[in-house]
């Protein structure tokens, strides 16, 4: 039997994986910062022959290069990848031995052209795991439209029929392992579950539920925008990505740090969201440092732009560093650390009010207040706080013109984070804001949502 062991990396949403026989090991779509998978190979004592890519990744930039280079490993890419380094291609139909695990590649494709899976079979010949990249996800698929508007009709029915594919030829017990679908912007629709099998899936995948057209119907309506980060992760993984640098950012005085903030530079606070709304550089932006880091600062700031990170200690710097490797920003103005009001060196510092949807209902009753929705479109179909402007998180740096330059700013979002974004750039740029951090949920409770309009036939 396959042993399977599983690396997280549930910032992105994404996972990489370790298949071995018990001696020797092959590891699929690993992420930039290999040194998590180099570890868990020796602490298992395990050697690494093979490292598989299932596609070339438009959501991070891969370490399989610099793991193959490392471990002398065989680099297995997928013909069509576009890979302009030395590897080795496999198409549809081919097969390959790894100690005891024989593993197959079949052609799967939908969210990539070149899209494959690979087949695990252990040493009784019988297939017990199919890495599925972006093709079968856990109740859902891969989205269809990263290559491009012209070919997403036909990747989107390409994608049904290879999900199809491997529901046909996998056997109904064996484990589906995506790399995809914890929250990645790369799953077309919200997966659910966190282990699957192939039967599994054939009572919940709308590929094997629905009929082509349904399937097709449903896929395209749940695409929305994805981060803008996507654009450049393709190139750099076709170029062949460096190898990663998680080596500490250059410190930056007081001084530098302020001279960053009022230039306008990115400079990026990662404490958490309510403590920056109690006190925080004048010109600085909040991006708590969790799982929807990575994502949204990747997204919202310009590719390339000098970035100045700002933490209360060196471990959160450093654990900042490694998010941002995993999208290729690399190069950092440098790092600042230690207690805000230090930081500040007895300047003032601006600060804005956090509230609730609660408190929110109980200011309209008092006055009239400006309401920001900065979720996606997405979010805003299913219902919205009643007379609220929309203007989604990674719009917003574009389109604050939009919002009035007087009075109260009340915004919010589906969980408080995305609306701390937003409240950071809104004070930056001069406004009064008010952060409503809480759940959307609350809007309901609140009395303030209004629901999505039945649309007639």
């Amino acid at each position: 039997m396959t042993n399977v062991l599983t690396i997280e990396t549930s910032s992105l949403g994404d996972r990489s994986y370790l298949a071995t026989d018990g001696t020797v090991a092959l590891v699929v779509d690993p992420q930039r910062d290999i040194d998590r998978i180099v570890a868990l190979a020796e602490n298992s004592s395990l050697r690494i022959t093979h490292v598989l890519e299932t596609h070339t990744h438009n959501d991070y930039v891969s370490g399989g290069l610099e793991l193959a280079a490392l471990t002398g490993a065989t680099y297995v890419l997928p013909v069509g990848s576009g890979a302009e380094f030395d590897h080795t291609r496999v198409t549809d139909g081919d097969a390959f031995e790894v100690g005891d695990l024989r593993v197959s590649v079949l052609h799967t494709p939908g969210h990539t052209h070149h899209h494959v899976a690979y087949t695990v079979a252990g040493p009784d010949g019988r297939i017990d795991a199919a890495f599925t990249g972006g093709s079968m996800l856990f109740g859902s698929t891969g989205r269809t439209d990263l290559v491009g508007p012209d070919e997403t009709d036909g990747l989107t029915r390409a994608q049904f029929h290879s999900v199809r594919r491997l529901a046909d030829e996998v056997p109904d017990n064996a484990q589906v392992h995506p790399t995809h679908g914890f929250g990645s912007f790369c799953s077309a629709t919200p997966t659910s579950g966190d282990s699957s099998t192939v039967g599994e899936q054939r009572g919940s995948n709308p590929a094997l539920t629905l009929d082509e057209s349904a399937y097709v119907e449903t896929l395209l309506a749940g695409l929305d925008a994805y981060p803008t980060y996507y654009a450049h992760m393709g190139p750099l993984n076709r170029q062949g990505p460096a190898p990663v640098d998680l080596s500490p950012p250059e410190p930056v005085d007081n001084a530098t740090l302020r001279a960053h903030a009022e230039a306008g530079d990115w400079v990026v606070d990662l404490r958490a969201r309510t403590a920056f709304a109690a006190g925080h550089l004048p010109g600085t932006l909040s991006f708590e440092l969790d799982d929807s880091f990575v994502t949204y600062v990747g997204w919202l700031i310009p590719w390339k732009a000098s970035i100045t990170l700002l933490g209360e200690t060196a471990e959160q710097v450093a654990e900042a560093r490694r998010e941002l490797s995993r999208i290729g920003i690399d190069k950092l103005a440098g790092a600042a650390v230690g207690d805000i009001a230090d930081l500040a060196d007895g300047r003032p510092l601006r600060s804005y009010p956090v509230s609730d949807f609660a408190g929110l209902a109980d200011e309209r009753q008092r006055s009239r207040v400006h309401v920001l929705d900065a979720r996606r479109n997405d979010e805003r179909a299913q219902g919205h706080v009643v007379g609220s402007q929309h203007i989604p998180v990674h719009e917003l740096g574009d389109r604050i013109e939009e919002l009035p330059d007087d009075g109260e700013i009340w915004v919010y979002c589906g969980s408080g984070y995305r609306a701390s974004i937003a409240a950071s750039m809104l004070d930056r740029a001069g406004r009064q804001v008010v952060h409503v951090d809480e759940t959307y949920d609350a809007a309901r409770a609140a009395r303030l949502e209004q629901e999505p309009q039945e649309t007639g036939g």
